[in-house]
């Protein structure tokens, strides 16, 4: 008897259903999936492997636990069907559709079918079909983003607060949707922070008076009240630091002004956003009632201005985000004193016993790699040796495999470009596909297709200019040679060859700093 072919039988809902009786349950349209795609599967005689059930996740969203599951059990071959209503509810995006269902799913012996929109892969002659599916799937996700992003923009511009939780002194007004309220208890701590940076204090010591008295940060109010917030990634979240201060004396928030669109998002296809510039910022003056007077802020502000010390912009420290406390963990600030530079914990003074400081001036810590460097050398008086020894980490042969890899990817997905706008034209010739339709879609493989060579030719481009580099470093020799006998420490060195250097505190009665250099070879 031969054995039964086992499905695997994937549901996904976008939007809550709204008759939900628990926050456990599925949705009703989970439900009729389910039903529709058990039944087709029995009516099949394949065997249920298991049931992939999504419940409010978009299908664009990579990160669907029962989606990656599925992907994760489908190499595993321990099914040979996925089953799903439509090619919607597996995804929205094209490159997916072309990276599983065309790509990977053969490779595994898997098979892909949806039942409303006959997306089968085991019938060669319907992969146009699924991939016009994909490109409609695709077009959807991109006018409902820019659908979303046109309501969005219009709150904004009518001064409405459209995120997901208010600013630090204020709370979401119950009673007006996009409105705020001031929440007296976090607004007080507001107040006497701008009062106390106009009678002179600096941010810093700011920040220690709250900490030594107790009074929790922004977040840690949040959390300690039930309130929304963004979890920080920093340790010591529950302490004030420099650059919240920093923050609040600036934002014009809490004089009144609605301030949005500070970070846009990247892609309709990502979550990640990116700072926007000030220009394409959203400010509405008067939307809600200020916590600080327009004459302190003024003050404020102007005080701010006094203090800006000029900077060379484009400039990176010599050992910029290479320095770390030994104690926290966190990595030094640089600070200048009398036209000598350092660096320090910027936990240093913020709190008592919060961390013990690292200070070290920064031709100390140079000194100090010099000298390392130097007495490294020496045990390599072998140059032979020391050619097989040290490993440099420039990843020029890792970047250039990659580039090659993703070079070929672009150059197969070109070609599958080509011959799916023969097919196109063929369909248009036979009758198959209309003249508007063949017209759309074309214009659209085109596109693709010539974004697809713009890319391949930018991989080409800096694949050939990774080999020069290669070749122009000479023998590894040469290059060790290089590194390890310079006059001063670069920033090239620094990046080549180290990669962090732990500071502690100074050793009581001596000058002497404690200073652990993790190198890359």
């Amino acid at each position: 008897m031969a054995q039964r072919m086992k499905a695997a039988v994937y549901c996904r809902l976008s939007e809550e259903d709204r008759n939900k009786q628990l926050e456990s349950e599925d949705s009703g349209s989970i439900q009729n999936q389910k039903s529709m795609l058990l039944r087709y599967a029995m009516e099949q005689g394949w065997e249920v492997y298991g049931i992939y059930s999504d419940d409010d996740y978009a299908g664009a969203d990579r990160k669907r636990p029962a989606f990656n599951r599925l992907l994760a059990d489908a190499e595993q071959r321990r099914f040979q069907i996925v089953l799903c209503k439509t090619q919607s509810r597996f995804t929205r995006e094209l490159e997916l559709v072309e990276k599983y269902i065309h790509g990977l799913f053969p490779v595994w012996g898997v098979r892909f079918v949806s039942i409303v929109d006959n997306a089968d892969t085991a019938n060669k002659g319907n992969k146009k079909s699924r991939q016009i599916n994909g490109l409609v799937n695709e077009w959807y996700l991109e006018d409902m983003s820019e659908n979303i992003r046109s309501v969005l923009t219009n709150r904004r511009k009518n001064g409405l607060h459209i995120g997901s939780f208010a600013l630090y002194g204020y709370e979401k007004d119950p009673e007006q949707k996009g409105r705020l309220r001031i929440d007296e208890e976090a607004a007080a701590v507001v107040r006497e922070v701008f009062a106390l940076f106009a009678a002179g204090y600096g941010k810093t010591a700011i920040a220690r008076m709250l900490n030594d008295r107790g009074v929790p940060n922004p977040t840690e109010y949040k959390r300690l009240h039930g309130l929304r917030y963004r979890q920080p990634k920093n340790k010591n979240s529950t302490l004030w630091k420099y650059a919240a201060i920093a923050d609040m004396l600036a934002n014009q928030m809490y004089i009144g002004n609605m301030v949005q669109g500070r970070y846009g998002s990247v892609s309709y296809k990502t979550k990640q956003n990116k700072p926007r510039p000030q220009s394409g910022w959203y400010v509405v003056e008067g939307t809600h009632a200020p916590i600080v007077d327009r004459e302190l802020w003024d003050r404020v502000q102007a005080r701010i201005a006094q203090r800006a010390k000029p900077f060379a912009v484009g400039t990176v420290g010599l050992f910029a985000r290479k320095a770390r406390c030994a104690a926290c963990g966190y990595v030094l600030r640089s600070s200048k004193t009398r036209d000598r530079r350092y660096l320090q914990c910027p936990n240093r003074h913020v709190a008592k016993d919060s961390c013990a400081g690292a200070f070290i001036a920064v031709d100390a810590l140079e000194r100090a790699v010099r000298e390392e460097l130097d007495r490294l050398t020496e045990q390599y008086l072998d140059k032979g040796q020391a050619e097989q020894s040290i490993v440099l980490c420039d990843g020029l042969r890792e970047q250039e495999n990659r580039i090659r890899n993703e070079l070929a990817g672009c150059e197969e997905r070109i070609a599958e470009y080509t011959k799916g706008l023969r097919a196109l034209y063929l369909d248009k010739a036979k009758g198959v596909l209309a003249e508007e339709d063949f017209a759309e879609l074309s214009a659209d493989f085109a596109a693709e297709k010539e974004r697809l060579e713009q890319t391949a030719a930018a991989g080409r481009k800096r694949l050939d200019e990774i080999q020069k580099r290669i070749e122009a470093g000479g023998s590894r020799s040469a290059r060790i040679e290089r590194y390890l006998h310079a006059d001063r420490l670069n920033r090239e060195t620094v990046d080549v060859l180290i990669d962090h250097i732990s500071v502690g505190r100074r050793i009581p009665g001596t000058r002497e700093v404690p200073v652990e250099i993790h190198w890359n070879f």
